[in-house]
This record gives C-alpha cells, structure tokens and sequence, in this order.
C-alpha cells in the first residue's frame, strides 16, 4: 500500500465517519476553493492545497514519498524527534519500518490544528444547540487555542524525519471521528441508565480494559454511580476541548452526561456548576480505539505490520 493511498483513506473514513452531513463538509470544502481562487502572489503561492480536499487541518502527510511502499508502520500516539530517533535505531537493527504514524499532529498539521474545531458546531447542533449560538461559543475559544499554538516550534519532529529520511504521518481528527461515532452508537443502542452502567460499559471495551491495568481507565469526574445517567453525549472530536461556556447550554437542552476524553480545570469547574455528570474515558485510551478502528479499515484493503510505540497498543476488531 503507498504511502498517499494511507493517506487519502484516512481522510476517506473520516468523511464517513464525520458528525457533519455530506453536505456541510462539501460546503466547507468549497469555502477553501472561493477563498484559494481569490488568493494572489505570496498568499497563492503558500496556500496549503490539502485544504482543497481534505477537511481536516490536523491530518497530513508530513514528510517522504508519497509513492513509496509501505509494508510496515510504526504507530504511536505521539511521535516526536525521540521517536523517529528511535526508529532509525530500529531500522538499523533490522527492523525495516516504513512509516512513522502519529496521532497527536506535528508539522504544518499542528500549526493550525485548531481549524477542525469548525466540527464542533456540527456536534453541538445535534444535541439541541443552535448553529448561530454553537458558532458564538466557539469563536472565542479558537481564539485561545490559535494563540495558545501559535509560539510552538511547529516542524521540530518533522525536520527530524526529513534528516533521516523517514516517512511521517498524522492520523488526529479521523480517529477522533472513528471513537466518537463508535462511542455514540453504543451508548445510545445500550441506553444505560445509570452513572455505573456507563462506567461498565467503557471497562469493557479491550482498549479501556488495557488502560485500567495501568491507572489511566474510566472514572466518573462529576456525579456518583447511582446517578441517572440521562441522555448520554460522547464528546471526543474537533481538535481539542470546546467552549468552557457550553457546558448551560448542554444542560438547558437536557444532556445529562457528558463522556469525554479529558477536561482542564476550568472546564471542569463550569460543568460541576451545571450539575452535568463528567465520566473521563481516558485520553490514551480513547485515541487507542479511534486508531484501532482506522487501522482496522487499512487492513480490510491490505495487510500491514503495525509497531506499538508511545502509548498505543494494537488490538484487532
């Protein structure tokens, strides 16, 4: 399998998997073409083209052939300058590895990773909130987030592949698609009805199982077992954290438990207000599940040997 058709099906199966309908992302895609066809000199010249077709600012192919053969891939859920370091080690043992994956973005993929919080809106439109109000509440935390990347020395790991000339990629909002969109559908064809119920379910699922054995698992946050789970919302795409704002909103449009990845502190403070159940799924684990089943759809088309590194375990559905 080459290394752009890893590529273009990651983005594929991100689309398929996507909080958004067909024709929002159409709609957005378009949005990049009007705004490319304006665009002149410098600004023409530097325009990042993925944007074109790709929706996801956060999924690149960071360096190497796009036609190369890829026969083995290294995965990991961060993949900096130590861990291709250590790949060209492997590889001069004997190891062979082809590609470098990494869930977390680096690169050019870091440096304006912010933009797929856009899905957000999506999300949030599905659970009762406006467009105009889930726009509002976005705008200024993109804001924070843009100023927050923004000093970062974005291509320190990518500079790193190119020296050595490694293959690297990163695989961020299409995974996320994946363990939402699996999370949401089960929750919801499971309905449970308790806080405890919610947790057992999570326990269950062999990447959560794997991550309790090492004290990162399942844990309520906010609320107690007994408690009515409500309507159950998984929120795990688009980026990075939302709005600390959201949390009334989801509440007014009867959210009753939020299943998350992480939250920071002042997420968490403005949820406990709200009195909105937080059941933290954890954060490895949940990018382990969203990798595991993009992985799996690689394999349906051709098999790969797949290296565990930095936090991921391969686990096969």
């Amino acid at each position: 399998m080459k290394l752009i058709d890893i590529y273009n099906l990651a983005v594929k199966k991100g689309i398929e998997q996507d909080p958004r309908t067909k024709h929002q992302i159409r709609e957005e895609l378009n949005k990049a073409k009007r705004e490319f066809k304006k665009l002149k000199g410098i600004d023409r010249k530097v325009f990042d083209k993925e944007n074109l077709k790709n929706p996801y600012a956060d999924t690149r192919i960071l360096y190497g052939d796009h036609n190369k053969n890829i026969k083995t891939i290294i995965v990991g859920i961060d993949m900096e300058a130590p861990e291709i370091i250590a790949v060209d080690r492997l590889n001069e043992k004997g190891v062979s590895i082809d590609l470098v994956m990494a869930h977390h973005p680096e690169g050019i993929a870091w440096a304006r990773f912010y933009d797929v919080m856009h899905l957000q809106v999506a999300v949030l439109e599905k659970f009762g909130i406006s467009l105009e109000v889930g726009e509002g509440l976005l705008k200024d935390r993109m804001g924070e987030v843009e100023r927050a990347v923004a000093p970062a020395n974005h291509f320190r790991s990518v500079d790193i592949a190119r020296l050595l000339d490694i293959p690297f990629m990163c695989v961020h909002t299409p995974a996320d698609n994946h363990v939402t969109n699996y999370l949401q559908k089960l929750f919801d064809r499971k309905k449970p009805k308790k806080i405890s119920q919610v947790i057992a379910i999570l326990k269950n699922i062999p990447e959560y199982s794997d991550a309790l054995k090492k004290k990162a698992g399942p844990r309520i946050l906010i609320g107690d077992p007994n408690k009515d789970a409500g309507r159950i919302f998984v929120d795990m795409t688009g980026g990075t954290e939302g709005s600390k704002k959201v949390f009334a909103r989801l509440s007014q449009a009867g959210v009753g438990t939020i299943i998350t990845m992480h939250l920071s502190e002042e997420h968490f403070k403005r949820a406990k207000d709200e009195h909105i159940n937080i059941v933290i799924a954890g954060h490895i684990a949940s990018d382990n599940l969203g990798l595991n089943l993009f992985l799996d759809e690689i394999e349906k088309i051709e098999k790969i040997n797949i290296v565990d590194c930095s936090g991921f375990v391969r686990i096969k559905r």
